[in-house]
């Protein structure tokens, strides 16, 4: 595969802080590339070259609205962040009910 068609995926998506904040636009509403563009301070080409990596990892879709390209979330795309997130989350819930359980037990012994 040449590096002109990698596919990235979702990890390789988000990694980058301004792909966040574009989809944290883009979960308010279905928006342009002129209006995405107009909340950073970088050219046309940088954020159509971020929706590109976003599109590519399928976090986001354009779509051709007469004469411009309306970009909009994919929210079914995050379920394998959401799945790889949850290990974590139960994870630290015993990590804190341990220490929970080791302070109380420590009070009691006061």
């Amino acid at each position: 595969m040449s590096s002109s068609a990698q596919k990235y995926d979702v990890f390789q998506a988000i990694a980058d802080p301004t792909r966040r904040e574009v989809l944290k636009l883009l979960a308010h509403k279905e928006l342009p590339i002129s209006e995405i563009t107009s909340h950073f301070p970088m050219s046309r080409t940088a954020i159509a070259k971020h929706l590109h990596i976003l599109s590519e990892a399928n976090l986001v879709s354009g779509q051709k609205v007469g004469r411009e390209k309306r970009y909009s979330l994919q929210p079914e795309s995050f379920q394998e962040l959401k799945d790889w997130l949850s290990y974590y989350d139960q994870f630290w819930n015993n990590k804190l009910s341990i220490l929970k359980h080791m302070v109380e037990n420590d009070n009691e012994d006061v």
